[in-house]
């Protein structure tokens, strides 16, 4: 009995962007139909064992089979398949109902319909955030220069305890947390 792999899945108004996660796979089997039907077959090795995989999908709408492009690597399969028409797919599958188990979308590559013309991924521009406003360290008045390599004599270390209730319940333990500055 053959495994199914992971699917993950995009798309922009005309491509479907397919990923097959299925590391060390070998025999790699790809069909696509200009029907939109699609296969996959492959195994994976683990100990002596052989270890099928293989998907039968019908792709929601019609696929442009010699504009599409499949690439194998060593962790995952990817399948860039052409649309027929530019249109937003409601679903990667063309039966209703729920998807199946296997089939997820691929939120690092998803771009919603609205968005689909704008920059995203890595090359975004963050010309018009201002960091300083945000609170995440730097640009404080703290001089954090350090003249002497040796470490901080006892005058200068404070310790402060502070206990925290662990629980509200009698006889519940309480911890304590010691902070040196």
């Amino acid at each position: 009995m053959s495994r199914h792999p992971i699917i993950k899945w995009a798309q922009r108004d005309d491509l479907i962007y397919i990923t097959i996660d299925l590391p060390d796979a070998k025999d790699v089997k790809l069909k696509l139909e200009p029907e939109g039907k699609f296969h996959f077959s492959a195994t994976t090795t683990s100990g002596a064992d052989n270890i099928p995989y293989e998907i039968y999908i019908n792709l929601y709408d019609k696929v442009d089979v010699n504009e599409s492009k499949a690439s194998v690597g060593s962790r995952n399969i990817l399948y860039l398949v052409k649309k027929k028409e530019s249109k937003w797919w409601n679903r990667l599958v063309k039966e209703e109902g729920r998807t199946p188990v296997f089939i997820k979308v691929d939120w690092n590559k998803w771009v919603d319909e609205d968005e689909q013309d704008e920059k995203a991924g890595p090359d975004m521009e963050y010309d018009d955030v201002n960091f300083s406003s945000l609170n995440i360290g730097g640009g404080g008045e703290e001089d954090y220069e350090d003249d002497d390599d040796e470490s901080d004599s006892e005058e200068e270390t404070e310790s402060i305890t502070e206990e925290q209730t662990v629980s509200s319940e009698p006889g519940a333990s309480s911890s304590q947390v010691e902070v040196k500055c």
